[in-house]
C-alpha cells in the first residue's frame, strides 16, 4: 500500500497552506470535535484591518501595570529598567513567530509602529495583545498583521513593564504556551495546542476541501438537510 503523503514538512509549508486555504471558524470547528472546546481568545481582540491574517508560533510575552516609570525604592531592578524586559522580549523574536502579550490593564498601548518595524525584521509574522494597539497609520502602511482592542494612543512607557517572556500565558478562558500555533483572521484568534496541531491541521483541510464542495451543491439548489445528509459537512 501506498503511503499518505504527508501534507506538509515543516513551519513555512503549514502556514502557506492555512494561509491559502484555511480560515479560524474551520479550525475552530476540528478543535470543537477533538474535546479542545476553550480555544477562542476573546472577541475584543480584532485585527486593525479586515484582511489582515496571521499564523505562527506564540512568542509569549508577559507584562504588568506599574505607578511610576521610574521608581525611587522597590525591591525588583527589573522595573527600574525602561520597558522592563519589553526590547528583549522584542529582540528575541523568530521567524515565524507571533508576539503575544496579557497581564496588562486594557489602559494603554502594548504595540506600536516601531515594534512592528523590528518584528519585521526577526522574521515575525504578527502581534496579538490583549489590549490596545497605536500608531494605526504606521501599522497599517508597514502591512505588519495586528490584532488588538482597536487603536488607543496612550503610551505603555510609564504604566506597564514586560516582566518575562517565552512562560506560559492566559487570554479569557485560553491557556497559550510558548511555541502553540495562533491563527488570527477577521473572525477572531484561536490558539491551537502543539500536541494537537497535526491533527487539526490535517482534519481542517480535509473539512475546508469538503466545505466547498458542500456549497457547490447547495449553490446548484440542494436543500441544507440533503447536503448535510449527503456529505456530514454544514
Amino acid at each position: 500500500m501506498k503511503a499518505k503523503t504527508r501534507l506538509w514538512t515543516d513551519d513555512t509549508g503549514l502556514f502557506a497552506l492555512a494561509r491559502a486555504e484555511l480560515f479560524t471558524a474551520v479550525v475552530g470547528d476540528i478543535m470543537d470535535k477533538l474535546g479542545a472546546q476553550r480555544q477562542f481568545l476573546p472577541p475584543q481582540i480584532r485585527p486593525l484591518r479586515g484582511d489582515m491574517v496571521t499564523i505562527g508560533r506564540a512568542m509569549t510575552v508577559l507584562e504588568a501595570d506599574v505607578f511610576t516609570d521610574k521608581p525611587a525604592d522597590g525591591h525588583n531592578p527589573l522595573l527600574k529598567k525602561p520597558f522592563g524586559l519589553m526590547l528583549e522580549a522584542l529582540d528575541d523574536l523568530k521567524t515565524n513567530e507571533i508576539y503575544v502579550c496579557t497581564g496588562a490593564s486594557p489602559s494603554y498601548a502594548l504595540w506600536g509602529e516601531l515594534m512592528s518595524t523590528r518584528a519585521l525584521r526577526c522574521g515575525a509574522v504578527g502581534a496579538i495583545v490583549d489590549g490596545y494597539s497605536r500608531d494605526t497609520h504606521g501599522i497599517l502602511a508597514l502591512g505588519f498583521p495586528t490584532f488588538s482592542y482597536g487603536p488607543y494612543a496612550q503610551d505603555q512607557a510609564p504604566r506597564g513593564k514586560v516582566v518575562d517572556f517565552r512562560v506560559p500565558l492566559q487570554i479569557g478562558d485560553v491557556r497559550i504556551q510558548p511555541g502553540d500555533i495562533l491563527f488570527g483572521d477577521i473572525d477572531g484568534v484561536c490558539a491551537v495546542p502543539k500536541a494537537l496541531e497535526r491533527e487539526v491541521f490535517t482534519k481542517a483541510l480535509e473539512k475546508a476541501r469538503g466545505e466547498k464542495v458542500v456549497q457547490k451543491a447547495i449553490a446548484r439548489g440542494m436543500r441544507a438537510k440533503t447536503a448535510f445528509e449527503k456529505f456530514g459537512i454544514m
